[in-house]
């Protein structure tokens, strides 16, 4: 596809191919694995820098699922403040509205940041990402509410969550592929579930400031100012996550490519022309992953204490003891995922949750502390099977000069359409047919579509990463 390539001006660090990149000490992945494909990490890379870009990958990613889960677990409270407290439900489900029209501007902003990811490098676009959501998500402490300054509160409170999901599109699928990019050939798994291990990261935080808020303050200061705080939080730490980032080269496989001259000029335009059965495999193995990651890592503290009156703090406390176990499972994903292979794992998840979900919210509702808290690990071990999977999964469908575009779009695609209006579909669904079980049966329906859809890819864990 020599018309769809241009130049691309040359990264500092860029080395021609076959050439070492750094004072590594890992053998070159070429010779590792062979193959026509040019492998996407055949420079070395040193243990020291691979801690860097791990540390830079976790930082943004955490500052971004913060900021969403501030949001989910005060929802409560941020919908007393934003709209007119006369109708509770309405008032609720027009804060999930907002959470998920936010969501609608990603597949835009997952073209945007894929196209800047490939054409001007995957550092570029991740350090402008975390610059944009974290401006955002402080201004969200700084809107007066409703009492104040009527139907502009909303308003404001749109335009701001609409800023914060185009910056969240570039978000995970950067650094996903840049951890995959950088990671050795046996351990991209590994690497990958970095990123959703710091996305669970940050809805700790999230769900312990909020459970803390709600012991420490009445519920008067939380509605006036508290909920506030954590808000605050989230310009001092992009400032040290885009620090890091921008102490940090761009990926070999990058440098490579630039290096090459074989970047494309329309990388969305070569992913649909070229990449469409790619495409909509993974927007369809996203899904589960979309439904379930907001219906049990973020709406759960609400449905505990809206729909089933289980107590505030007790719902946080919940939540945290799952969002703790489900790190350590993450990464055993991740390892697993290396050793089995992507596709096998992802199967798993999706059978696991046709079978189980249901049940396992039929036994939410017996009002039990201890049963609660093993349902949510259970749900979120799960879970972990299909997202500590996913992120390399993704990566490894696409080559290096759309592998940002790909991602981007697929993964933000399905969060848009189905991610974002997971907590307003589960509220509206409980709403409209009065039955508590519906959240698990739309999540069994994600999880029947993911099916399919990886049934009809390949095997990726095994192979070298597709370079052209």
């Amino acid at each position: 596809m020599k018309n769809e390539t241009s130049s691309v001006a040359a990264i500092p660090g860029s080395a021609p191919a076959g050439s070492k990149g750094g004072s590594g000490d890992l053998p070159d992945e070429a010779a590792i694995q062979g193959g026509t494909s040019m492998p996407a990490n055949s420079h070395t890379v040193s243990k020291d820098t691979r801690r860097r870009v791990i540390t830079a990958s976790f930082i943004g990613n955490f500052v971004e699922w913060f900021d969403y889960a501030v949001y989910g677990y005060l929802a409560g409270i941020i919908s007393t403040v934003f709209f007119p407290a006369s109708d509770r439900q309405t008032a609720l489900l027009a804060t999930f509205g907002v959470f998920a029209v936010s969501f609608f501007v990603r597949p835009l902003g997952g073209f945007i940041w894929g196209h800047i990811g490939d054409r001007l490098g995957r550092k570029q676009a991740l350090s402008l990402s975390i610059v944009l959501m974290s401006v955002a998500t402080f201004c969200i402490a700084l809107i007066p509410g409703y009492n104040t300054i009527g139907v502009m509160a909303p308003v404001l409170l749109l335009l701001v969550r609409v800023v914060q999901g185009f910056s969240a599109a570039g978000e995970y699928a950067g650094a996903s592929a840049f951890l995959v990019e950088y990671a050795p050939a046996n351990r991209r798994g590994l690497y990958a579930a970095v990123v959703p291990a710091s996305t669970a990261a940050g809805l700790l935080l999230g769900s312990l400031l909020a459970a803390l808020l709600s012991s420490v303050l009445s519920a008067e200061q939380l509605g006036e100012w508290g909920w506030r705080l954590p808000f605050l939080l989230a310009a001092p730490m992009g400032l040290i996550g885009r620090y890091i980032r921008t102490k940090l080269e761009d990926t070999p496989a990058f440098r490579e490519m630039a290096a090459k001259d074989t970047a494309v000029k329309a990388p969305a335009f070569a992913m649909f022309k070229t990449y469409r059965k790619q495409l909509i495999i993974a927007t369809g193995a996203v899904l589960l992953n979309a439904v379930g990651f907001y219906v049990i890592l973020s709406y759960m503290p609400t449905y505990l204490s809206e729909e089933l009156h289980f107590g505030a703090a007790e719902s946080f406390l919940a939540t945290t003891i799952a969002l703790l176990s489900y790190i350590g499972f993450i990464f055993l994903t991740g390892i697993a995922s290396d050793r089995f292979g992507r596709k096998r794992m992802l199967i798993t998840a999706s059978v696991l949750f046709v079978v189980l979900t249901v049940p396992a919210f039929m036994l939410l509702d017996t009002g039990n502390f201890l049963v609660i808290v093993l349902v949510q690990i259970l749900l979120g071990a799960m879970l972990t099977l299909n997202d500590g999977t996913l992120p390399s999964f993704l990566a490894e469908l696409f080559p290096t000069r759309v592998r940002y575009s790909g991602f981007a779009v697929s993964f933000n695609l399905s969060n848009a359409l189905f991610g974002g209006t997971a907590p307003f579909m589960a509220t509206l669904l409980i709403g409209l047919t009065h039955n508590q079980l519906a959240p698990g049966w739309y999540l069994v329906a994600a999880s029947v579509i993911s099916l399919i859809a990886v049934l009809f890819a390949v095997e990726t864990s095994k192979k070298p990463l597709q370079q052209d």
